[in-house]
């Protein structure tokens, strides 16, 4: 559903506003490299079907295929690349405590469109090797906090450039978990649940994201073979224009081979055990790791403070969302 803020006024021309998406890009991302000592590294489009690789999502998303000329087999753009970043930290040679980051564009396809959903992603996914005893809460809480760190110098450049932006992201993070923030709000909805929290405490990382919460339904849907639903989250902040929760980061520890089975069963989802990817962490081939992605265009949005993801990015929309953006001073790229 569109949202319309109330006198909205976009405070950075169309000018501006590509010269700050550039500058909110560059130090984002160098800002990230050096809190989790990450290397930059190409990624791919697309990958096999039958390899693995790709994010399902919630399972029901359909990824965009296509075949190749003189080549057997179907491809799919990605919708993530949750685990092909695991592959690469390997067959890359990365060590302990060091990672990758790389910039990742997909298309989704069945998106909802709205003032954040656009069929267009791009984001930063980062991935980086731990250690079996780093895989805890303490040291996810410890990651979370560097990444808010980095965004949090990222909107201190952007505001100096341009100080019509006055900051507002707190690294004060509140952490709570999905079943926590449901004994808190017992009735209300999922969305709502995140509205709640976020204007009690501006910036929040909610926790275990994926498995069956008490009332038997699922917060939200995580695929079951990359997130340990035990030790992931997101990062949500209070967004001041649109005056909700609004998340720009899906993160965690990756499952190891235990957790990877246990969730494939209760996913229903054993068939993929037998696919390249899943032999492979199930024989203890692949390091372990923690990682997540990081909407470029969802950071931007962010912190030039746009009421919608279109004036950051270029994209499709239905009509109707680009007559009422048009009548409401929403300039839609």
């Amino acid at each position: 559903m569109l949202i319309i803020p109330e006198n909205y006024k976009d405070k950075l021309d169309v000018y501006d506003t590509q010269t700050a998406i550039k500058l909110v890009k560059d130090e984002f991302q160098k800002n990230l490299a050096k809190e989790l000592t990450l290397h930059r590294v190409s990624a791919p489009l697309f990958v096999e079907a039958n390899s693995g690789l790709n994010d399902n999502l919630n399972g029901y998303e359909r990824p965009v295929a296509f075949d190749i000329k003189n080549m057997d087999g179907r491809y799919e753009i990605v919708h993530s690349l949750a685990k092909w970043k695991r592959m690469a930290l390997k067959q890359y040679d990365f060590y302990v405590h060091k990672g990758l980051y790389t910039d990742m564009n997909a298309i989704r396809r069945d998106e909802e469109l709205d003032n954040l959903h656009s069929v267009y992603v791009d984001q930063w996914d980062w991935e980086k090797i731990i250690l079996e005893e780093d895989r805890n809460e303490e040291y996810l809480k410890e990651t979370v906090r560097k990444i808010l760190h980095a965004l949090k110098e990222t909107e201190a450049a952007l505001t100096a450039k341009y100080p019509v932006l006055e900051p507002f992201i707190s690294e004060d993070v509140y952490f709570i978990t999905t079943q926590e923030l449901l004994d808190r709000y017992p009735d209300l909805s999922p969305k709502e649940r995140e509205n709640a929290i976020c204007r009690e405490h501006p910036t929040v990382f909610l926790m275990q994201i994926g498995d069956i919460l008490s009332n038997q339904e699922k917060h939200d849907g995580r695929a079951p073979d990359y997130d340990d639903w035990k030790l992931n989250g997101d990062i949500l902040v209070y967004n001041p224009i649109l005056k909700q929760a609004f998340e720009i980061s899906s993160m965690g520890i990756r499952v190891n081979a235990e957790s990877l089975m246990e969730q494939l069963k209760k996913a229903d989802n054993l068939e993929r055990q037998f696919y390249p990817f899943h032999r492979a962490l199930l024989n203890n081939e692949l390091p372990l790791t923690m990682g997540g992605g990081i909407g470029q265009s969802r950071l931007c949005m962010l912190l030039l403070q746009k009421a919608h993801i279109g004036e950051v990015q270029v994209a499709v929309w239905p009509k109707e969302m680009r007559e009422a953006c048009s009548e409401n001073g929403i300039f839609l790229l």
